[in-house]
C-alpha cells in the first residue's frame, strides 16, 4: 500500500470559529446601536440605514469576485459595511448619495483589493472619505434628534432627486422654530462657536435637539460583548481612546480654556465609534500585540490633532486611513523574536575562546609543543 502524505501551508492548527461566526456576532452587537439612532431621527435614519446596507450587499455581488464566482453574502462583511457607513452619514443625508457612499465602499475600498481579506484600508471609511471629497456641503448638514413628528415624515434633504440640490435643511428646521445651532454638531459648536456640550449629554445621547450620533455609551457596551465573547481584541480601542484622552489632558493641561477637556475629547463625534468597530477591522489592523498598542496610540494622537489643529471638526476618519496605510510598517517593526534566536546569538557571543590561525597539530610540532593552544579573542 502506498501512503499520501498531505502538505498544507500554516496555519495548521485552527481555531473552531469561521469568518461567518465572527461577522455574525459584529453585525449582532451593531443591531442596538442602529436601533437607538433610528429612536433619534425616525424614518430617515432608518432608510439611510436599509438603503447603504442594501448598497453595499448589491455592490458585493456585482464588484467581487471569488475565482470564478461572484461575492458571496453569507460571510456579512458587506453587511457590516453598510452599518457602519450608514452610521458614521447624517440622518438626513441624500438617499441616493448613500447609494453611492455604499457602492464606492464596496467597490473602491474592497473588490479593489481582492476581496475580503485582502483590503489595506476599512471600506466603510473608504465611502465615507468619498462622499466627503463628492458632496461636502450635504455630509455636513446635520439636524437635530428627537424631533417631533421623525416617525411620521422624512427629513426634506433625505428624499432629494440624483443630482439635484436637496432641500433647504435649515429653512425646514426654522418652520419648525429650530435655530441654526440646534443642526450644528457638539464638535462642529466648539470648533466655530467655542460652545462645549455638556459631558452627560454626549454620553449618552438622550437630550433632544442635539445632531449627536450613536451613543457612545451603547456603543462602548456592544463592544465589550465583542471583546469578552473574543471576537475582538481590546488592546486596539482602548489604545484609541487612552492617547486621545492623555493627548487631549496633555493640551488642556498647557493652555487651559483655549481647548475642551478630554472628556469632551473622548465621547463628542466618532470617536467611540471608530475605535470599537473601525480600527478593530481584523484586515485593516495589526496582529501582533505591541502592534496593537502602537497602531491604536498613532489613530488617537492623530484624531487630536486633527480636531484641534485643521479645519476640519472631525478627524477619527482621517486617522484610522492614515492607522491602516502604517499597519504593514506597524507590524514590521514589532513583530516577536522567533522562539530560539536570541539564545543562539547570545552562545555565540559568550564564546571566550577560538582557535588561533597559527594553530598547529601537536603530531606536527612535536612533544614538546605546548599544550595551550587557544587565545581569547580580540575585539574586532
Amino acid at each position: 500500500m502506498t501512503v499520501q502524505t498531505e502538505i498544507r501551508s500554516a496555519p495548521h492548527i485552527k481555531g473552531p470559529r469561521s469568518v461567518e461566526q465572527i461577522m455574525a456576532n459584529v453585525v449582532y452587537s451593531l443591531l442596538p446601536v442602529c436601533t437607538f439612532f433610528v429612536y433619534q431621527y425616525g424614518l430617515s435614519a432608518l432608510a439611510s440605514i436599509l438603503v447603504v446596507t442594501a448598497s453595499c450587499l448589491l455592490a458585493e455581488r456585482a464588484f467581487v469576485r471569488t475565482g470564478t464566482q461572484a461575492g458571496s453574502l453569507s460571510d456579512f462583511s458587506a453587511t457590516i459595511t453598510g452599518l457602519l457607513l450608514a452610521l458614521t452619514l447624517p440622518p438626513g443625508f441624500p438617499l441616493w448619495m448613500g447609494v453611492v457612499a455604499g457602492v464606492s465602499a464596496i467597490a473602491l475600498g474592497k473588490a479593489l483589493f481582492g476581496g475580503i481579506g485582502f483590503n489595506v484600508f476599512n471600506p466603510a471609511l473608504v465611502g465615507r472619505a468619498f462622499v466627503q471629497a463628492a458632496f461636502p456641503a450635504a455630509i455636513a448638514t446635520y439636524t437635530p434628534s428627537f424631533l417631533p413628528g421623525r416617525f411620521t415624515e422624512f427629513i426634506p434633504s433625505s428624499l432629494a432627486w440624483p443630482l439635484m440640490a436637496p432641500a433647504d435643511t435649515a429653512a425646514w428646521l426654522k418652520s419648525m422654530h429650530y435655530d441654526a445651532l440646534a443642526s450644528a454638531s457638539p464638535l462642529a459648536r466648539w470648533k466655530f462657536e467655542g460652545f462645549v456640550t455638556p459631558a452627560w449629554d454626549l454620553v449618552t445621547s438622550l437630550t433632544g435637539h442635539m445632531a449627536v450620533g450613536p451613543s457612545p455609551l451603547l456603543i462602548l457596551l456592544c463592544g465589550t460583548y465583542l471583546a469578552l465573547r473574543r471576537f475582538m481584541d481590546w488592546r486596539i480601542p482602548i489604545a484609541v481612546l487612552g492617547s486621545a484622552g492623555l493627548s487631549a489632558l496633555l493640551i488642556y493641561a498647557v493652555f487651559g480654556t483655549r481647548f475642551p477637556d478630554p472628556f469632551f475629547m473622548l465621547f463628542s463625534g466618532g470617536l467611540v465609534l471608530g475605535a470599537v468597530f473601525m480600527a478593530t477591522d481584523m484586515a485593516t489592523s495589526p496582529v501582533t500585540p505591541r502592534g496593537m498598542w502602537l497602531y491604536g496610540a498613532l489613530i488617537g494622537v492623530l484624531t487630536v490633532v486633527i480636531r484641534y489643529y485643521s479645519g476640519l471638526p472631525e478627524g477619527v476618519m482621517y486617522a484610522i486611513l492614515i492607522g491602516n496605510a502604517a499597519t504593514p510598517l506597524i507590524e514590521r517593526i514589532t513583530q516577536p523574536t522567533p522562539f530560539g534566536k536570541g539564545v543562539s546569538i547570545r552562545a555565540r557571543k559568550s564564546a571566550s575562546y577560538t582557535l588561533h590561525p597559527d594553530y598547529i597539530s601537536r603530531e606536527e610540532a612535536g612533544a614538546r609543543t605546548p599544550k595551550k593552544r587557544f587565545f581569547k579573542n580580540k575585539p574586532k
